[in-house]
């Protein structure tokens, strides 16, 4: 999951924007996180979750969220649960709907 973060953005602009993943007892939350921009927003980088990969350990599956405008996270049904996190990482990349970068 790391490796897939890192290669999201280049490293000539990860002074700027990079994508991280926080992990949860049963979950992951992929995050993009970017540099202030202004003097008066402080030091701190501002971070905006992206997608959540749910885990249920009875099946081994993972499921893939979205996140709503009202900062829920949402089922995405465009693709089922999968005990291969690959797949959803490539639904996230492809983006069809543009849900989640935009």
């Amino acid at each position: 999951m790391r490796r897939w973060c890192d290669q999201r953005v280049p490293e000539r602009v990860r002074d700027q924007v990079r994508i991280e993943c926080e992990e949860g007892a049963r979950h992951l939350t992929i995050v993009e996180c970017r540099a202030p921009w202004r003097a008066e927003s402080g030091s701190e980088w501002t971070r905006l979750p992206v997608a959540r990969l749910g885990y249920t350990r009875t099946t081994g599956a993972w499921t893939l969220y979205y996140r709503d405008r009202n900062l829920r996270f949402r089922r995405y049904d465009l693709v089922p649960p999968t005990t291969n996190v690959r797949e959803l990482l490539d639904e996230i990349d492809r983006d069809p709907t543009a849900i989640f970068w935009g």
